[in-house]
């Protein structure tokens, strides 16, 4: 769980805020703020991963609140005015939100924020390989287990995953770098720019072509010599 605060002078704005945090399964609203002040107070008494900030606030404003943050955590900016967003881009926000702020926007940046705290959770750890794991998809959290992967498929910002078990696929934000990095490579190796298969489902290969049960997929070059080491290819 992410534990975040809500800072907005604003207080329609603010319950918005809170509501929106309700609906995404993995935040866990510590508490809600009307001034920066108010938030670094609670900042010293308990742990907050991630903070959702307006910008325009009177005395102390989103952006200064960030520059003096002694809590090391994520922001996310929210205001009404675009003209800002460079500068939070320059403080290393996780993401930017214009008002009025769409569901379905406003998740696309916490998915970001969860993204980077997984990231940093495994970072320097000794972590023992899981069957399965969690990505989102559908407005929640949706289990993949390892075995039922056929392949993965690389589209811009996200991915597909093919599964055994359904005629559709996983579909979750997330980069095919990152995915990649959690899946044993022994059981998984990637074949194209846009392409990680599951080795026990490959059926053959020919003329630059990975063959699966139920699909075709295209072999670079590249990835080639690894891809026939982990099969055991032989001359």
């Amino acid at each position: 769980m992410l534990r975040c605060i809500a800072i907005d002078d604003e207080e329609l704005a603010l319950e918005l805020l809170e509501d929106n945090i309700k609906k995404v399964p993995y935040l866990q609203l510590v508490a809600s703020c009307s001034n920066p002040l108010e938030a670094l107070k609670i900042m010293q008494d308990q742990p907050v991963d991630l903070v959702f900030v307006d910008i325009q606030m009177p005395g102390l404003n989103g952006l200064q609140f960030i520059q003096s943050c002694p809590v090391q955590c994520m922001f996310i900016l929210i205001t009404a005015y675009e003209k800002y967003a460079l500068e939070g881009y320059n403080l290393n926000v996780v993401d930017y939100l214009l008002k009025p702020v769409e569901l379905k926007r406003f998740i696309q940046a916490c998915n970001k924020a969860n993204e980077i705290y997984q990231l940093k959770q495994n970072q320097g750890k000794e972590t023992v390989q899981s069957d399965y794991f969690f990505v989102n998809a559908d407005y929640g959290l949706y289990k993949v287990e390892k075995a039922d992967i056929i392949y993965i498929e690389g589209l811009k910002d996200y991915i597909k995953i093919h599964l055994k078990s359904s005629s559709k696929p996983v579909i979750t934000r997330i980069s095919l770098k990152t995915l990649e990095e959690q899946l044993p490579s022994a059981q998984f190796v990637r074949i194209h720019k846009s392409y990680i298969v599951s080795v026990a489902a490959i059926t053959s290969i020919r003329r630059g072509s990975v063959f699966l049960n139920n699909a075709e997929l295209p072999l670079s070059d590249m990835y080639k010599e690894k891809l026939f080491g982990i099969i055991g290819h032989i001359e």
